[in-house]
């Protein structure tokens, strides 16, 4: 069976990537950071696309190879996503950059539906498999329920992903299409492990139980039962030790 994950370089999407793939899915990386997709790939025994998950014409030709290669897909993780801090007005009374609030949305609310979408409309030309065509795996954040200062973009864009969830997984029904989204808490990612280590300690004891940081083979744990539950569709699962978010 066919895969695709986006942000699939590192974090939570290598996770997932190498899980589908010890599973014996074909998977295809699609990231934007070349080198890291590559190697990621090679790891596993997969192959990688370069490319923003926003653009039109440059996600529909890597689908095309991906299809070419291994078949058409039957399941899609949107890991792919940026998160930049600012706040709504800054230092001196600057206003928050425009450019960077429709960056972030760009990538991980639009990103996530370009890709759903034309994900769905290849899986759903395909026959059924044990009474569904393929399962779509949205990546939210708490922020979208708990965002903190200087997360005004981020916590929109993510809000969006979980939004769109219930409407997307309503309109894909007809092509027995599931359609899930994972909001994720504090995890252990290459932007959190860049922190110095007595503030990732700080962060992981803000988790109530189990009280450190999320391990991303958690988060591909979650996925893989997901894709194995027909059940589950629809819904947004708060991953996160049960942490509600401060202000700050």
């Amino acid at each position: 069976m066919a895969a695709i994950v986006t942000g699939g370089a590192s974090g939570l999407g290598k996770a997932t990537a190498a899980m589908l793939a010890a599973n014996g899915a074909k998977v295809a990386i699609l990231d934007l950071n070349e080198e890291a997709a590559n190697a990621a790939a090679q790891e596993m025994g997969a192959i990688a696309f370069a490319l923003n998950v926003a653009e039109d014409a440059a996600v529909a030709a890597a689908l095309d190879e991906a299809e070419k290669a291994h078949g058409v897909a039957r399941i899609l993780v949107n890991c792919a996503g940026i998160a930049p801090a600012s706040k709504t007005v800054g230092k001196e009374n600057a206003p928050h950059s425009l450019d960077l609030f429709r960056r972030t949305i760009e990538v991980n609310l639009i990103g996530s539906f370009n890709l759903m979408s034309k994900f769905a409309a290849r899986a759903a030309a395909v026959d059924d498999v044990a009474g569904e065509r393929a399962v779509i795996v949205n990546t939210a954040s708490v922020a979208a329920y708990d965002g903190q200062i200087g997360q005004a973009a981020y916590a929109a864009s993510k809000g969006g992903v979980v939004g769109m969830t219930l409407p997307v997984a309503r309109d894909l029904a007809q092509h027995h299409i599931r359609v899930m989204t994972i909001a994720p808490g504090i995890f252990r990612t290459p932007m959190v492990e860049g922190f110095p280590q007595h503030v990732q300690d700080a962060l992981g004891a803000q988790v109530p139980h189990p009280s450190r940081l999320g391990a991303p083979d958690e988060y591909a744990q979650l996925v893989e039962s997901i894709i194995r539950n027909p059940m589950l569709n629809g819904e947004v699962i708060r991953l996160d030790g049960a942490i509600r978010m401060p202000p700050r």
